[in-house]
């Protein structure tokens, strides 16, 4: 488009320069100490953190995928073990499954939120069980109460995957805080991003806080005496101080991607695309905002030629991944998963956003309904 300004998909230089001189200061402290990995800006993190989200104990990893892994682990879940994700999120939620030695088993998601779909869960579930992971996808929390009904009577642990869901909540309370423990990923990107990797285990259980706490740092409860074998999964230190600082942000960050999401719905309404839904009783933190379209590659060939940045949340699903090729699944398995995947596409969504950016991804979107609702090209 002529004179467009352009809009990036996410702009963390935008995030980092309002908050520049409390970020300096943080590193600079961590450096001044050398207390590079673990140390006291990830316990204090740790601890503000776990407050924020209204449990006793979080546990800072290397990032959000060895955070699966070490609460997977710290549940007792290995080898000849079943657990159930939903069919469409990112691999990391099933890859955490694999490398404990267990296998994923697929259910669907919702048509309406992309969060995996409470009445799959039944006939999912085996005498191999050891865990169900739903997923907070896109920012939005997965329909909890019904996924815990079943578990609890089920005697099944549920493993919130919160990695997209920083400071979303469900009936008034934080995600993370709603099964036995959750998982958090803090990816540059992310609502509450670090300057790197770094990832997090929440939990108000403090045995299995200590056994992840144990697992991430070589399997060692004090120096050079190692109960177990662990991992190498700590956080690192200017991870911790980045955060720290970060984590003051998020609430006001939030609130400002909820009123661009809501500066979408009013403009958008009416045009050629499907708007996400908000589910009652949960606010949406729109880590992504997914819109979805039947011609998704020419509306996004549309918005690129407009210098307007898009992204693809996730366009094949799990169970049609080559990696899981293996367990049998074909085209039909999970209908809603693969309509999801098949028209997803993510605008641009971050808390710097300007309403002439807003304007101009709007307008973008609107000039393309009107190009295929007259079929010109």
């Amino acid at each position: 488009m002529e004179g467009s300004l352009g809009v990036p998909f996410v702009d963390l230089i935008g995030q980092h320069r309002a908050i520049r001189q409390e970020l300096d200061a943080a590193v600079r402290d961590v450096i001044e100490s050398a207390a590079f990995v673990l140390g006291p800006a990830v316990e204090e993190f740790e601890g503000d953190f776990a407050q924020y989200l209204g449990v006793d104990h979080v546990v800072g990893t290397s990032n959000g995928t060895t955070a699966l892994s070490l609460a997977l682990l710290a549940l007792g879940v290995g080898e000849g073990d079943e657990v159930i994700v939903p069919a469409q999120t990112f691999i990391a939620t099933a890859e955490a499954v694999v490398h404990v030695g267990a296998k994923p088993v697929f259910v669907d998601v919702l048509d309406t939120t992309a969060c995996m779909d409470p009445a799959a869960l039944p006939a999912a579930i085996t005498p191999r069980t050891r865990a169900i992971v739903p997923v907070h996808l896109f920012g939005q929390s997965a329909e909890m109460q019904p996924i815990l009904d079943i578990a609890r009577s089920r005697g099944i642990p549920v493993l919130e995957d919160a990695c997209q869901a920083h400071g979303a909540t469900y009936q008034g309370r934080r995600v993370g805080s709603l099964g036995i423990a959750s998982c958090f990923s803090f990816y540059p990107g992310k609502n509450l991003g670090a300057f790197g990797e770094g990832g997090a285990v929440a939990t108000s259980d403090s045995h299995l806080a200590a056994r992840v706490r144990r697992l991430r740092d070589h399997g060692q409860s004090e120096r050079y005496h190692h109960a177990e074998v662990g991992y190498n999964a700590r956080m690192e230190g200017i991870q911790g101080a980045v955060l720290g600082v970060k984590l003051r942000c998020l609430d006001r960050w939030n609130e400002s991607r909820r009123g661009h999401a809501a500066y979408y719905r009013e403009w958008l309404d009416g045009s050629s695309v499907r708007l996400p839904a908000e589910a009652p009783g949960r606010e949406h933190v729109y880590h992504l905002f997914v819109v979805r379209s039947g011609d998704r590659a020419e509306l996004r060939e549309h918005l690129t030629h407009q210098g307007i940045q898009t992204g693809l949340h996730y366009p094949v699903p799990l169970h049609l991944q080559p990696a899981f090729s293996s367990m049998g699944y074909r085209e039909g398995s999970f209908p809603a998963a693969e309509a999801w995947a098949r028209e997803g596409l993510s605008l641009p969504m971050f808390a710097e956003l300007s309403r002439v950016q807003l304007d101009e991804v709007i307008e973008g979107v609107k000039s393309h309904s009107l190009v295929t609702e007259t079929g010109a090209r």
